[in-house]
């Protein structure tokens, strides 16, 4: 297959292009490095089957040429993390909604065969249901949220009413080797390996009980990749690992001490997604249980050495503006 992967020097994205690599595929990454990191793709540099194109996915007409016999698209660049998102809501409409809006079009017009998307669970907000099915309450809580629905929402009209073959996958706090190691304060994997890796203790929200749906990134490289060899169009799927483990729990398989740091406003205490569809209609499963996930990262963990040191007090100011809105909900 010909391939484009949007975000594909991310920490998802990368994965993906070595697995369609891996089964034969010639692939074009379209990244504008915002957060993707060449690095993360430099053992693939030699391959006959890799293009990577430094470019804004907001302007159709500069993208439109690579989607030109093109059978598979995976978008999956776009702006993440919550504070920064509160921060500057320009930047994540502009990246998130705009973006997908221009890689759809740029798509549709080329006739591409598959599109999928890669969605965020965050869309439900605090569940009322556990595990959390696909046609729970949607409740977005700050703007990434809300721009990634709003990307999904794009993607599913696009499907339903151009007739583009499209999917759509919500994923589950995707863990693994490469995960984001900006100066932002965001993803627990990253804080806590920046730490350990310093000495330092682990900043625990709360009392650390609360749980994540934690699941490894080639489990959900394989729900891309079975998603786009299936016939399934104008769905949504979850993509979790069909548990949920308690931040404890991560601070005794990594081993050290702990800080414990306030509850924050409009976070849910469990993620927990329900993935009978998925294995029901695309026969998909995850194979990566928590333990070997997080000993394959430890293997990797030199990865970290450059990403910032979060400690309580920075974390403190970094994410003042985090209280300042969400408490008002």
């Amino acid at each position: 297959m010909k391939v484009i992967v949007t975000g594909g020097c991310g920490f998802i994205g990368s994965h993906l292009v070595d697995r369609l690599i891996a089964d034969g595929h010639n692939v074009t990454v379209l990244d504008n490095f915002s957060t993707g990191r060449l690095e993360n793709l430099q053992h693939q540099m030699s391959s006959k089957q890799l293009q990577i194109q430094n470019i804004d996915i907001t302007k159709t007409d500069k993208i439109i040429s690579y989607f030109e016999n093109i059978d598979w698209v995976f978008h999956l660049a776009a702006l993440a993390d919550i504070v920064p998102s509160i921060q500057y809501p320009g930047k994540y409409f502009q990246a998130n909604v705009d973006g997908t809006f221009s890689v759809l079009e740029a798509a549709k017009e080329c006739g591409v065969k598959r599109f999928i998307y890669s969605a965020s669970s965050s869309c439900y907000g605090i569940p009322s249901i556990y595990p959390t099915p696909e046609n729970a309450e949607i409740s977005t809580k700050y703007p990434y949220a809300l721009t990634k629905y709003l990307g999904e929402e794009l993607v599913l009209h696009w499907g339903k009413v151009y007739k583009l073959p499209t999917v759509s996958l919500r994923l589950f706090n995707v863990y693994g080797p490469r995960s984001r190691t900006s100066g932002t304060y965001g993803a627990v994997f990253g804080v806590f390996l920046a730490q350990k890796l310093a000495r330092k203790p682990y900043t625990v929200v709360g009392d650390g009980t609360q749980t994540r749906d934690f699941t490894y990134v080639t489990d959900v490289v394989d729900a891309f990749v079975t998603t786009a060899q299936s016939d399934i169009s104008n769905e949504i799927f979850n993509v979790g690992s069909g548990n949920t483990y308690s931040i404890n729990y991560l601070v005794e398989l990594l081993g050290g001490t702990v800080a414990y740091i306030p509850k924050r406003p409009g976070e849910p205490d469990c993620t927990f997604a329900d993935i009978c569809k998925i294995r029901r209609i695309l026969g998909w499963e995850p194979k990566v249980s928590f333990e070997e996930g997080v000993s394959n990262i430890l293997k990797n963990i030199h990865y970290w050495r450059e990403a910032p040191v979060w400690t309580s007090d920075s974390i403190r100011e970094a994410t003042k503006d985090w209280f300042a809105f969400l408490s008002k909900d």
